[in-house]
């Protein structure tokens, strides 16, 4: 019992530093910057003490630390983690101290409130991935939002209220649905446990045995709330907005992490709690998966702005996510999982790069670069291996996830049909002719511009930030199995408790 209050350590850290923050004079900027990237740091270091403490081999919940919080609703306070949702723990914790560095220089008016709502919104990320109570899980939920709101809406670009505005309202309203079906199956769970509870592992035993119509129902409120936050097609269209009127640094969360989220959801709620009624939709929601890989490939070649193209790649690749959750084959759920990180990585670099050239141009329109390889080439390499490793090219990490989740849609008994790998391997196809374009007009050609000649290359700094996260590309793409060990027997058992309710699904 010794290790129980790691996980509690890990959410308290950012919250009592996002507290003590608000106790810094307003002009000590630079002491704001140095307190918020430590704490984040530390946060890190406790992730990696969490990883140490993690057996891999076991598919239960472990480091669970419980208390009863409203007694007379039986509700509590219950944290755990599985390999799944370690792996995002660690993709958190790794990317905000990096965003945090990132805005050094480019967060200048109101800082300290900024750094607050980042830590505040690492509370909220972190919560979400370890809340094993559906009553603490929603409050972590919504609780994101908040502080997401105000980064978008206070120090984003000229739209950003509006941006921040349609964000809120599009998860808030898959939100509520949510709440009405947490309230019913716990209501529905109190006949056969004798008492209302919102205990996820309890819900386990109850969700299966809920009758396939009104599964059904309580499926699509979850499925609901989720998909709007992966964004799944059609419920799309607050993500490029709210992507290009965030700062760097909102956009590199909201991709590399904010967006898991829902993908997390679906593996973590949707699927152990309702199984016939995820059978049943598995072949609606593939298709608008496979839809969105190539809606969003297709839109993405004709967009002229860097970021704008960057946020419509990723409802291509997070479709590619959805279709391996419900594949469900042990293979596809594995690549889905290593997909999310590899987004979470290849994607928040290819935002950190725009915002790097943003900060030096002030313009994100394709049209207005060309032939900076010359001028920037350490610029131009680093976003030369982003770019590769969003299309998914063998040895960097997007090939992996691709790859796997791919063979586990082909072999899936639950789709049982081969034409989804197919639609859905021709976004791989489609990423990189609007990649490869995208870098081609950038750095290639002639100088389009006299004012690119005297654009500098990347800081210290920023090579600094940008090491890392080429380092875990790298290591995924060579050697997945560090990663891929870590989740394979959570992954596992979710498929076989899935398909073990099928007596029409034999795996």
């Amino acid at each position: 019992m010794e290790n129980t209050l790691l996980l509690s350590y890990l959410l308290l850290v950012p919250l009592v530093g996002a507290i003590l923050l608000l106790f810094f004079p307003k002009k000590s900027e630079n002491g704001v910057k140095y307190f918020g990237l430590l704490i984040s740091v530390v946060t890190f270091v406790i992730s990696l003490i969490v990883y140490g403490k993690f057996d891999s081999s076991s598919a239960a919940f472990q480091l669970v630390d419980k208390f009863v919080w409203i007694e007379n609703l039986n509700i509590s306070y219950v944290v755990g983690i599985d390999g799944i949702s370690m792996l995002l723990i660690l993709l958190t914790t790794f990317l905000t101290p990096l965003t945090l560095f990132s805005t050094w220089n480019t967060i200048k008016h109101k800082v300290k409130e900024f750094t607050f709502f980042m830590l505040l919104l690492e509370v909220g990320m972190l919560g979400v991935f370890v809340s094993l109570d559906l009553f603490l899980f929603y409050i972590f939920w919504e609780a994101m939002l908040i502080p997401m709101y105000f980064i978008i809406g206070v120090w984003g670009g000229k739209r950003r209220i509006y941006a921040s505005v349609k964000f809120f309202i599009y998860t808030m309203a898959g939100s509520l649905l949510m709440l009405v079906a947490i309230i019913w199956l716990a209501v529905y769970a109190s006949e056969p446990l004798g008492v209302f509870t919102t205990n996820l592992l309890e819900l386990y035993n109850v969700g299966p045995t809920v009758p396939h119509q009104i599964q059904n129902y309580m499926f699509l409120a979850f499925a609901l709330s989720f998909a709007i936050k992966v964004p799944l097609f059609p419920l799309h269209t607050w993500l490029p907005d709210a992507h290009v009127e965030a700062p760097t640094a909102g956009s590199v969360i909201l991709a590399g992490v904010l967006l898991k989220m829902g993908t997390y959801g679906l593996v973590r709620f949707c699927l152990p709690l309702f199984p016939q009624a995820a059978i049943s939709f598995a072949p609606l929601f593939s298709v608008l998966a496979v839809v969105g890989i190539i809606y969003g490939a297709l839109v993405a070649m004709v967009q002229k702005d860097m970021k704008k193209l960057v946020a419509y790649s990723s409802v291509s690749h997070l479709g590619f996510v959805v279709l391996g959750i419900f594949a469900l084959t042990t293979e596809s759920m594995q690549g889905a999982v290593i997909q999310m990180v590899n987004h979470g990585l290849s994607t928040g670099a290819l935002f950190l790069l725009v915002g790097f050239i943003y900060d030096r141009t002030h313009t994100r329109e394709i049209a207005d670069y060309g032939g900076i390889a010359k001028i920037v080439p350490i610029y131009s390499t680093a976003l030369l291996i982003a770019s590769l490793s969003s299309i998914g090219l063998p040895g960097l990490n997007g090939f992996v996830g691709e790859f796997f989740i791919l063979l586990g849609a082909f072999q899936s008994n639950v789709l049982n049909n081969w034409l989804y790998t197919v639609f859905a391997a021709s976004g791989v196809i489609f990423a990189a002719v609007y990649m490869l374009w995208m870098y081609q007009r950038v750095v290639f050609g002639p100088v389009k511009h006299d004012r690119l000649n005297s654009l500098k290359d990347m800081t210290a700094s920023e090579i600094a930030i940008m090491v890392p996260i080429f380092v875990f590309i790298v290591w995924i793409g060579i050697y997945p199995s560090t990663f891929l060990s870590m989740t394979e027997v959570a992954s596992n058992s979710i498929v076989k408790t899935v398909l073990s309710v099928s007596v029409n699904v034999i795996k």
